[in-house]
């Protein structure tokens, strides 16, 4: 009989979340809910990038403008948004940005939020890099971040999510302890490495405004919708297992005025629910600490 040659990786092993030891987050909450917003610079004219109008459309002076639309106005009435409700915030970051908006920075600083790295700019991803080409945009744009913000940034999160064979290795070895490029889980699972393991810390492709609106074409309601469908019912589940529920907002998106309102009643459903105890409001990287104080043999892959 042939042999099954299926392709595999060997970053982590199966094992279901129902055969998995029990923990809870800081202070027994069960529900680690994030925020993570995506700041994104984009080439005039050239590069990747999404277009709100057709999918494939060439890089125009309409869809670049669009998409500065959220660091212009839309990251700022998010930042006011999450003041509202008390929400911290983790911001998935282009460390070009930096030599285009330095106020966006500012803000980000005076909230005490989150800088996750998201490459040097959403105009190019990692898929299909040589090993050193990708090493060097990696510390290209960590360096960037730690020239800025005097402190490296603990997270990664690719643009697009895009990866090569050898991403989950590269990151380790520049210094990164946790990444949001795989999204198999609603548990935090430590992935291996050549040098060592590395945390997967959950992120979502379907509680993402972008991949549901933009390509999808769902509502802003209905997808505000989703967020709280997804939120309560992982506040019954969590009583089983803990998890992660993290939601992913693109200020040139919901940043826009007639998305904004239903987001901010589901945000409100959120923090006002009644059994809004077991949430733990939190952003990535604190979970990626959580989960490295923890002892071995908990987390799966450790």
């Amino acid at each position: 009989m042939a042999k099954n040659f299926l392709p595999r990786h060997s970053r982590y092993d199966y094992v279901p979340i129902t055969e998995r030891k029990d923990y809870s987050w800081p202070g027994g909450k069960r529900l680690a809910f994030c925020i993570t917003t995506n700041l994104e610079c984009f080439a005039f004219g050239a590069g990747l990038g999404h277009d709100n109008a057709k999918t494939g459309e060439p890089q125009t002076q309409r869809n670049y403008s669009w998409r500065d639309y959220g660091n212009r106005v839309g990251i700022w009435r998010l930042f006011d948004l999450a003041e509202e409700l008390g929400l911290p915030l983790a911001h998935n970051t282009n460390s070009l940005l930096y030599d285009y908006a330095p106020q966006i920075f500012a803000r980000i600083r005076a909230r005490g939020d989150e800088i996750v790295a998201h490459g040097r700019t959403n105009s190019e991803n990692l898929r299909g890099l040589w090993e050193p080409d990708e090493e060097r945009i990696i510390r290209e744009a960590t360096e960037t971040f730690v020239r800025n913000e005097k402190k490296r940034p603990t997270g990664w999160m690719g643009a697009g999510a895009y990866e090569t064979s050898v991403t989950p290795d590269l990151l380790k070895e520049v210094g990164y302890t946790y990444f949001m490029d795989w999204p198999c889980d609603d548990q935090p699972i430590w992935m291996r490495t050549r040098s060592g393991p590395i945390l997967s810390v959950p992120y979502p492709v379907e509680i993402n405004d972008s991949p549901m609106i933009v390509h999808r074409k769902h509502g802003a309601r209905e997808f505000c919708d989703m967020v709280v469908d997804q939120f309560d019912e992982m506040l019954e589940q969590c009583a089983k297992h803990p998890l992660v529920c993290n939601i992913s907002i693109h200020p040139y998106v919901f940043g826009q005025p007639f998305r904004l309102r239903p987001l901010r009643a589901a945000l409100e459903h959120c923090v006002e629910h009644r059994f809004r105890e077991r949430v733990w409001w939190t952003r990535p990287g604190e979970i990626a600490e959580f989960c490295s104080s923890i002892q071995p043999g908990i987390i799966p892959g450790s």
